[in-house]
């Protein structure tokens, strides 16, 4: 069964960490100089216009990429000073991903899409199954195992992708724009799903998005970027689940 615990949640801090990259004789300053804190289990957005640094920034968070400087420390541990394969497990273990595309594999089905990330951390074929089939029950998709991506809404979709993210029980769950591809009605309903993922599941989620309204119905907090800087960090009152634009 995927885990449920009000202490399965990340606690994060970054220290004036920076990623930039250079370009002929420009330097390109994606995240300069961020330095913040999100509790376990908390659910906090990040705002900006394109370029701002939001999804650098999660890159970073998700141990995808490396600081040209400063420290990302998740449960009290450095990324920077992690090995590849020690990234990697971290990855597999920890992190739940979201993206604004699905990232599905079309000739897969949909249990076997869900379940590919616990091959890869080496799970049990049965506990695989059991994990997989649980996590596709939790987004309404229990009764479609067997079809294929093309045969699925974008909503359907995403929530296969949710799935895939939720399976390993990890205690971070970061989203980068997964509404981006579809209709309001639709978003709402995978953001009510991420929503109750945090509530009931207890893991921290950072949100990336470029629509404050909707972070204003979910998030905790509300942490505004451009430049690469963070220029507003404010506290929310999430309004709940009362569907994105409306």
């Amino acid at each position: 069964m995927v885990k449920k615990s009000a202490t399965c949640a990340s606690t994060i801090k970054t220290d004036s960490v920076c990623r930039h990259y250079h370009m002929g004789d420009s330097v390109i300053r994606a995240v300069d100089g961020i330095s913040l804190e999100v509790g376990a289990g908390k659910f906090v957005a990040l705002l900006g216009s394109s370029g701002s640094g939001k999804s650098s920034l999660l890159n970073l968070l998700a141990g995808l990429d490396r600081p040209t400087s400063g420290a990302v420390v998740v449960d009290g541990r450095n990324l920077g000073e992690f090995s590849s394969e020690e990234l990697s497990r971290y990855r597999r273990h920890s992190v739940g991903m979201v993206f604004q595309a699905f990232n599905l594999i079309p000739t897969m089905t949909v249990v076997e899409n869900v379940e590919l990330p616990m091959r890869f951390a080496e799970a049990e074929r049965g506990q695989r199954m059991a994990q997989a089939r649980d996590a596709l029950q939790r987004v309404g998709l229990g009764a479609r195992l067997s079809h294929r991506p093309s045969q699925l809404s974008g909503g359907e979709q995403q929530r296969v992708a949710l799935a895939r993210a939720l399976a390993n029980g990890p205690s971070l769950l970061l989203a980068d724009e997964p509404t981006g591809n579809l209709d309001s009605r639709t978003g709402s309903e995978i953001m009510d799903l991420i929503h109750q993922s945090n509530a009931q599941l207890g893991m921290t989620v950072v949100l990336v998005t470029h629509e404050r309204s909707l972070a204003e119905r979910y998030a905790e907090r509300l942490i505004f970027l451009a430049d690469g800087k963070v220029v507003g960090d404010e506290v929310n009152a999430p309004k709940g689940r009362e569907g994105v634009g409306q």
